[in-house]
């Protein structure tokens, strides 16, 4: 009996010293190797597998549908198809976990989470194997790999996948530094906006943003984009750039945020009206027209995106009032393009209202 237990034992130790992933052994000596974004090869039996989407950037926008481009093929090409497994996860981020978004096996397909009934396989050609993904969402933002396996082999590559939009710093009504991590996250989403990641806000950076208060990013770093230097924002000796605090605790420290709006799906205007309205009126004017009352994030990237310009102050749905300004003149705020804003006037206080339509 014991002579048995050592025989049968022998092959599965084996099989336990490979390594094991996706549901399935790979060999040490065989298993491919990525070549970087948007290529991936693998040598097995004399034959390569390669797989290849884009190296460069994909753009979109809310509410959009967009396509992930993957293809594979073999090196020197097959006579007949082989069976092959597909898998399409995207990666973690900024403190984010990685997250399974599609899985196929021949004409089955499985997809998972907030991706279940808006992506799909598309293989309008012969080994391709690329995404689609339709009603695009902020999350939606990041970095995606496609997986092709076959039998013990594996090769995948890597599509970015970025959705245009706008970075704003937000403060809430109670003022400067009132909001801990957790509460930064809930404000960007009341304004359809996220959190920004630091990438996002450098970029934002580069383009001209200045603000001097500290707030959170999406991996709960606290920092501020500097273009001018001065005194209270630094000092003047250090360079412009993006100032950092680093890592802050999620709920004892407090600061502002700088949110993440993705370019509009539908229209944010200036509702004409004879007479200027209260909060309150001004939320029911946008509704008895077939709207809501905007966003702060819909604003900015009404003004970004749309080049709404407009020298009028206006209620938003928070209870703040702005005015968004592309071309600056007299009378209509500082030199500088940019939404301005009048903070949080007593809701009785009369203004015009900023509407948003979805189209």
């Amino acid at each position: 009996m014991g002579l048995l237990f050592l025989v049968l034992l022998s092959p599965l130790s084996c099989v336990l010293g490979l390594p094991f992933y996706n549901g399935f052994y790979y060999s040490n000596g065989l298993h491919g190797r990525t070549l970087g974004n948007g290529y991936g090869e693998g040598l097995f039996n004399g034959v390569k597998l390669v797989v290849e989407t884009t190296e460069e950037s994909l753009f979109s926008h809310q509410g959009a549908s967009v396509t992930l481009p993957c293809h594979y093929h073999y090196e020197p090409a097959l006579a007949s198809p082989r069976h092959v497994r597909i898998k399409w996860w995207k990666l973690s981020e900024n403190g984010t976990p990685e997250q399974d978004v599609l899985v196929a096996i021949g004409q089955r397909h499985r997809s998972f989470g907030d991706y279940q009934g808006r992506v799909q396989l598309r293989q309008d050609k012969e080994q391709e194997v690329s995404l689609e993904l339709r009603d695009l969402r902020l999350e939606d933002s990041g970095r995606y790999r496609c997986e092709v396996i076959d039998g013990l082999e594996d090769e995948s590559g890597l599509v970015e996948l970025e959705l245009r939009g706008v970075v704003f710093p937000y403060q809430p009504r109670e003022g400067r530094y009132q909001l801990n991590f957790h509460e930064a996250q809930q404000v960007c989403q009341e304004q359809d906006a996220v959190v920004a990641t630091f990438e996002q806000l450098f970029r934002a950076w580069e383009e001209g943003l200045d603000w001097c208060n500290a707030g959170w990013l999406q991996d709960a770093s606290v920092q501020y984009p500097i273009v001018l230097p001065r005194q209270p924002c630094g000092g003047l000796g250090l360079a412009p750039g993006v100032r950092s605090y680093g890592q802050r605790h999620h709920r004892l420290h407090r600061y502002d945020v700088f949110c993440f709006a993705a370019a509009l799906k539908g229209r944010v205007y200036y509702l004409e009206n004879p007479e200027k309205l209260t909060l309150l009126e001004a939320r029911e004017a946008c509704q008895e027209d077939g709207a809501q009352i905007s966003t702060v994030g819909q604003l900015f990237a009404a003004w970004k995106f749309r080049g709404l310009d407009r020298c009028d102050a206006g209620w938003l749905a928070d209870g703040s009032a702005r005015y968004p300004i592309i071309h600056p003149r007299p009378n209509c705020g500082p030199p500088e393009p940019g939404v301005r804003t009048f903070g949080f006037p007593d809701p009785n206080t009369r203004y015009g209202v900023y509407c948003y339509h979805q189209h």
